[in-house]
């Protein structure tokens, strides 16, 4: 028997709340779509942080969330493209550029850039 988890999702950009049944073996995204939620993604396979959000409670499990570093989803994120509930969930979104700095900025000695145009506050 499979069971089903109640997701509440703020979807932070859009100041909107959705709250979803999921089961257990569908992918949090897909299911919430499917129950008119309208949520950020682009790839829809893991690899990228379109559809990040942290987790503020409950437990999840993305075992395809490439586009996440492990030290990113020991502090809470998780790609709800792939993303399976393991209990009741309530998650919010968060900026796609954020998520992607806090796991890649390091790897960029002169940080991030404006339209094409690196920034150097020196």
């Amino acid at each position: 028997m499979v069971e089903t988890y109640s997701v509440r999702i703020h979807h932070r950009q859009k100041n909107t709340v959705y709250t979803v049944r999921v089961p257990s073996d569908r992918y949090i995204l897909q299911t919430a779509e499917n129950q008119a939620a309208d949520l950020p993604y682009a790839c829809r396979n893991g690899a990228c942080t379109s559809c990040a959000v942290r987790v503020l409670s409950g437990e999840l499990h993305q075992p395809e969330a490439m586009g996440l570093s492990p030290d990113l989803r020991e502090q809470g994120y998780a790609l709800l493209c792939v993303s399976y509930p393991r209990s009741d969930l309530e998650v919010e979104t968060q900026d796609e550029d954020e998520v992607y700095e806090l796991q890649f900025g390091r790897y960029f000695g002169k940080g991030p850039t404006r339209s094409g145009i690196l920034i150097d506050d020196d």
